[in-house]
C-alpha cells in the first residue's frame, strides 16, 4: 500500500502553491504541519484529484489519481465539508452512501457501525443542526469512512474544536491508521506529536522535512517553529 507523489507543482497566477513536491508514503499516520498558506490544503486537494497540478503526477498502488479506481480508495475531509442541517445523522450517511454507489442493505449497516465508531449512535435521530461542532467533524469522519477507504485525506480536521474533542478525535485517527494511510493536515503541533508515524512539515509551497516522529530530538513544536524560521 503506497501513495506516490512525484513532484507536483500548482500555481496561482503569480504564487507557487505547491512548489514540485515528491512524496512516497505508506500505511500508518502522517502528519502535515505548516503555517496557514503554506501549502497544505492545496496538496491535499490534489491528492483527492479535485484539483489537477501544473506538472507531476500523484498514484496510489500505481492508480493514477484520474482513475475511477482511485476514487474508490479515497476518504476525505476537507476544512469545511458541506452537510444538510435538517438531516439527521443517519439520513446524511445514508444519502451520501447513495451517491457513492452503496448497496442499501450495506449503507445501513455500514452507517450504524460508523456512528458507533465515532461516538453517534445517540445522535443518530437527531438533526444535525443540533449537533455540536465536535459532533459534526465527527460525523465528517464517518462520511469520509463509507466506502472502507485505504487514503484518507484530513484537512484540519481539529480546527475549532474544544481539547476533549481534540483528543477522542486523535484517539480516532490513531485507529485509522493501523489499516490505510492517514494523511492528516493541521498547524497544531499537538494534534500529532503523539500519533503521527511520520512528520511532514511545508513552508511556502515546499516540503521542508520529512521524518519520523521519533527522529525529532526534543519537543516537535519547538523543532516545529525551528524548521519555520529556518533554523
Amino acid at each position: 500500500m503506497e501513495l506516490t507523489i512525484d513532484r507536483i507543482s500548482k500555481q496561482y497566477q503569480n504564487k507557487i502553491a505547491v512548489d514540485r513536491i515528491s512524496l512516497h508514503l505508506g500505511k500508518g499516520v502522517h502528519g502535515l504541519l505548516g503555517a496557514n498558506g503554506a501549502g497544505k490544503t492545496t496538496l491535499m486537494r490534489m491528492i483527492c484529484g479535485i484539483l489537477k497540478p501544473d506538472s507531476g503526477t500523484i498514484a496510489f498502488d500505481k492508480i493514477p489519481a484520474e482513475a475511477e479506481a482511485y476514487r474508490a480508495v479515497l476518504g476525505y475531509l476537507p476544512q469545511d465539508f458541506g452537510y444538510y442541517p435538517e438531516f439527521t445523522g443517519t439520513d446524511f450517511l445514508l444519502y451520501l452512501a447513495a451517491l457513492k454507489g452503496i448497496p442499501k442493505e450495506k449503507a445501513k449497516q455500514k452507517t450504524e457501525e460508523l456512528l458507533e465508531l465515532v461516538s453517534l449512535s445517540d445522535m443518530s435521530r437527531k438533526k444535525i443542526k443540533t449537533f455540536s461542532g465536535g459532533m459534526k467533524q465527527r460525523l465528517g469522519i464517518a462520511q469520509a469512512l463509507l466506502n472502507d477507504p485505504k487514503l484518507l485525506v484530513l484537512d484540519e480536521p481539529t480546527a475549532g474544536l474544544d481539547p476533549a474533542e481534540r483528543v477522542r478525535f486523535r484517539d480516532l485517527i490513531e485507529g485509522l491508521g493501523k489499516n490505510s494511510i492517514v494523511l492528516l493536515s493541521t498547524h497544531i503541533v499537538s494534534d500529532i506529536e503523539h500519533i503521527a508515524d511520520q512528520v511532514l512539515i511545508m513552508k511556502e509551497g515546499q516540503l521542508i522535512y520529512q521524518g519520523k516522529r521519533e527522529e525529532n530530538s526534543g519537543d516537535l513544536e519547538s523543532f516545529y517553529l525551528e524548521q519555520q524560521r529556518g533554523r
